[in-house]
């Protein structure tokens, strides 16, 4: 993890941009052992094929419904307590300030190595330096128990350790890596102490992995080690080697500890192509041994289509599809405990988490515990304030989907990666929907005074006829005030809350609509009108014009890479129909009248006919039906992931195949 690095920012960039996208080939192997009766969805057994392991259902259910998790950035790193958790590397670049501090407090760094906060050595204070934190019950102050019972009060459904940093020490018991926790310092299996206290409080194991950039870059202000297992620990083997030692110990954590959510760092676009279908495939075939769903997330190298990107500090601008994740730190400057480590705010990180739910997102929080074992009171106040929050207004969050507009208001949260984390105002409101789809959560990020105004419920865009209830939630959980008092006209839907000041103390209020069928479809502005990629749910590639291509041409399917081709603006024609228009060639979807199922989807110069005029069916989840007025029937994606599909045309019905995300650009 990083903090600043330009370099790294550009590099996470590229590869959202570029989607991470592999090309498919070939279908899924069934393995001749898979066990009889599975229960959970997907193949019985994958091959190490992209078109194998991208059949693996990405975000269970479960993982959707968990909302909330913590991991944490403890390890020898911790020890220095300076910097931030890239001390390791950057003590080797003359003229940094870690550098300039080790050198101070150490000595040169070539004399006084980073592997001297493994096995222990004395600084030029003639202290003893070891990251070697002891169990409570052998007189030490790291109690794992007490760790996973915080995580637990703060709400979270998944929790776990980064069980190996860049730095190339592992915090298990590792055959495949002799610098590990076992063999050296603490002397301890530290995954299997978190893993077996977290799922004793009934959350689900993450496991954090980042040490694919160990041998891509981490360490490459090192000098040539002369032995090899010190060249193992600074990522100086050689790529064939290298590349097999990551994933001897993916290998290792998938059959020791069996977690739920294996969670990668960047750079894995560059270890072996052949490496990470090997990994993929063994982790999701260990699964279907195991007869559980799990989850493998990235930043780049894997696809979305088996896998759930994750954002670092951020997440979309709007709701996006598929489901995603972000991983956030409850701190600006460090993701490891450094002296005078600041934090963000109970509400910049509660709301940053109510926002990333209203978006079709998880969040999982780091925090920083120190190298002895303890985690800081300034981190426990914020999480047992999130955590209180999550238990008095939970519904709200956990078991939710996203609605058709994630919310409104002045604060806007997300648009990538490495976007601050901000509190809300009592403006801002988020909304989030039941399973059942029959009732909506209005989240306001303050007290709003005696009136609430909701703009996105206006009588133009949503029939309220079907409102039956609307609640404020109380102050405990299960708890509940009538809000009968109510109106709506054009601007929005206003209800008469209790008091002109807050009843209760809280860092946001809900308030709870139910209706007696569905919510009803959301109409009207919810359209983004700036340039925006459109993607189809079944395949993840974006509509695509070919570019500068003749009158008739069909319209395609692409991997996502940032061109205008790939880019389109639907203008608004009145009574809810729109143009649908190519950036590149200024030509519009349209289906010249021909209404067969199958029919290509073509392009043309704009001639106001009804065959160039859609309409967007809200699906939910962020999620819409392209409809043509003239034939009636939709964008049809046609199943094809590969780049260079066309597109067609569809009479419409539930497929994915029909349906299709706007994202802006």
């Amino acid at each position: 993890m990083s903090q600043s690095p330009h370099s790294r920012r550009a590099f996470l960039a590229a590869a959202a941009a570029a989607g991470a996208s592999v090309a498919l080939a070939g279908r899924a192997d069934a393995l001749p052992h898979a066990p009889t009766g599975l229960t959970i969805p997907g193949p019985t057994g994958y091959s190490p094929t992209w078109a194998s392991v991208d059949q693996h259902p990405a975000a269970p259910e479960w993982f959707q419904d968990a909302k909330f998790g913590i991991y944490f950035h403890w390890g020898v790193f911790s020890v220095p307590a300076y910097d931030n958790e890239w001390y390791p590397r950057n003590m080797y670049i003359g003229g940094s300030r870690a550098n300039t501090h080790h050198t101070s407090v150490f000595g040169d760094p070539e004399a006084w190595p980073y592997h001297n906060f493994i096995n222990g050595a004395r600084d030029k204070a003639g202290n003893f330096v070891q990251f070697a934190p002891k169990l409570k019950s052998a007189g030490g102050s790291f109690d794992p128990e007490e760790w996973a019972q915080l995580f637990a009060d703060a709400g979270a459904k998944f929790a776990g350790p980064v069980a190996e940093h860049h730095d190339g020490f592992s915090m298990w018991n590792s055959s495949a890596n002799e610098w590990n926790s076992v063999a050296k310092g603490p002397r301890l299996d530290l995954l299997r102490l978190h893993a077996d206290a977290i799922r004793a409080k009934g959350m689900k194991l993450l496991v954090a992995m980042h040490h694919a950039y160990n041998f891509t870059g981490f360490y490459d202000h090192v000098a040539p080690q002369s032995t090899t297992t010190l060249k193992k620990l600074y990522g100086q083997l050689g790529s064939q080697a290298q590349n097999q030692l990551w994933f001897d110990k993916l290998k290792e954590v998938v059959d020791g500890y069996q977690p739920d959510i294996l969670w990668q760092d960047f750079n894995l676009s560059r270890v072996d192509e052949a490496q990470r279908l090997q990994f993929l495939s063994y982790y999701y075939n260990r699964a279907v041994a195991w007869d559980k769903e799990v989850v493998a997330t990235y930043k780049d190298g894997f696809n979305n289509r088996g896998e759930v990107y994750d954002f670092e500090r951020g997440g979309p601008a709007d709701i996006q599809s598929p489901y995603w994740l972000t991983d956030d730190s409850i701190s600006s400057s460090s993701w490891c405990y450094t002296v005078g480590i600041g934090y963000y705010s109970l509400a910049a990180m509660l709301h940053s988490l109510i926002d990333r739910v209203s978006k079709n997102g998880n969040m999982v929080l780091n925090i920083a515990p120190t190298a002895e074992g303890t985690i800081p009171s300034g981190q426990r106040g914020i999480l047992l304030g999130i955590g209180d929050y999550l238990k008095r207004f939970g519904e709200s969050i956990y078991a939710t989907r996203a609605w058709t507009a994630y919310g409104e208001g002045p604060t806007k949260m997300g648009g990538g990666s490495f976007t601050t984390p901000r509190p809300g105002t009592n403006t801002d409101i988020r909304f989030t929907r039941n399973k059942a789809n029959d009732v909506l959560y209005a989240t306001v990020l303050g007290w709003p005074g005696s009136t609430l105004n909701i703009n996105t419920l206006a009588s133009d865009r949503i029939n309220l006829g079907t409102l039956t209830s609307v609640q404020l939630l109380g102050s405990q959980a299960g708890s509940y005030v009538s809000l009968p008092n109510r109106s709506q006209d054009g601007s929005g839907l206003h209800i008469a809350m209790p008091s002109s000041t807050a009843p209760f103390s809280a860092p946001a209020y809900v308030v709870k609509l139910t209706f007696s069928g569905r919510i009803p479809t959301l109409g009207g502005g919810s359209v983004p009108t700036s340039w925006s990629r459109i993607s189809n749910v079944t395949s993840g590639l974006a509509l695509d014009s070919g570019g500068n291509v003749a009158s008739g041409s069909p319209l395609k399917s692409w991997s996502y890479d940032g061109s205008t081709n790939l880019q389109w603006q639907l203008v608004a024609l009145g009574s809810g129909w729109y143009r649908v228009v190519n950036r590149t060639n200024g030509m519009v979807a349209d289906s010249w009248g021909n209404a067969a199922n199958g029919a290509d989807a073509l392009q043309a110069p704009w001639n106001g006919g009804v065959n160039q005029q859609w309409r967007l069916v809200d699906m939910g989840a962020g999620r819409y039906q392209i409809v043509n007025r003239g034939t009636g029937t939709a964008l049809d994606g046609r199943g094809n992931a590969a780049s260079g599909s066309t597109v067609g045309l569809w009479a419409p019905d539930g497929s994915t195949n029909l349906q299709w995300t706007l994202t802006t650009v």
